[in-house]
């Protein structure tokens, strides 16, 4: 199963990442947001060149010219809520996808914060069968809550292929999720980083996507599972 690592090359994502990971800049929640979309607009152009194309005829003002263009169905799917900024940036790119939406959450389930349990309660999606599927979520930490998506859409189909797509991931997350991917699927990441801490954050990460994306979630939230 191959792994793409973006931060082994030198690229402007540098900068977006620079900044996401910067804790004075994310106090700025529409840049962190931005961000996140930038990263996975440039992604999901790097993924297009691993697509399938064909030649379609194209009737201009003054002629006609063959353009090959992606000839696969594609389905783009995210976890609510971190994921959003980060699907909209690849569906600015693939603007023709149809799109799936599965809720699955993390919740630690012990009071010392350090064991975490994964809640999946909604999806929608359309048929992913014989389709391209492109999993977006911009944290792969331990790998429970996308472990969880992926079984759940699978659900929905058979797909041609997935591509797995993030920002940051740790190791410990990577090999969780290639359990549960069919053979053949590929992990994309803007970095991958050293590993987790003792509450299963990414180290040296960015923090809590969604509550840097949206605002922090009420405490209560957090712990409903010490109830």
């Amino acid at each position: 199963m191959e792994v793409v690592d973006f931060s082994k090359n030198n690229s402007i994502i540098n900068q977006y990442m620079a900044e996401l990971r910067d804790k004075n800049y994310q106090k700025n929640r529409l840049l962190f947001r931005y961000n996140i979309k930038r990263i996975g607009t440039l992604m999901a152009y790097e993924l297009s060149k691993t697509l399938e194309y064909k030649p379609k005829t194209v009737t201009t003002p003054l002629g006609t010219l063959d353009i090959p263009l992606p000839k696969e169905d594609i389905v783009i799917a995210t976890v609510l809520r971190a994921g959003l900024p980060f699907h909209e940036g690849f569906l600015d790119v693939f603007d023709k996808a149809d799109n799936g939406f599965v809720s699955a959450f993390r919740m630690y389930i012990n009071r010392e914060h350090t064991e975490v349990g994964v809640h999946t309660e909604y999806i929608a999606t359309q048929s992913v069968k014989n389709k391209t599927l492109l999993i977006v979520d911009p944290m792969l930490a331990t790998g429970g809550s996308l472990a969880a998506a992926i079984e759940s859409l699978l659900q929905a189909g058979k797909p041609k292929k997935i591509h797995l797509c993030c920002v940051i991931a740790a190791p410990e997350g990577i090999e969780v999720v290639k359990e549960v991917l069919p053979e053949g699927s590929t992990i994309w990441c803007a970095a991958i980083d050293q590993g987790m801490n003792a509450q299963k954050y990414i180290v040296p990460g960015f923090g809590d996507c969604g509550d840097l994306c949206y605002g922090e979630k009420l405490q209560s939230f957090r712990k409903i599972a010490d109830k």
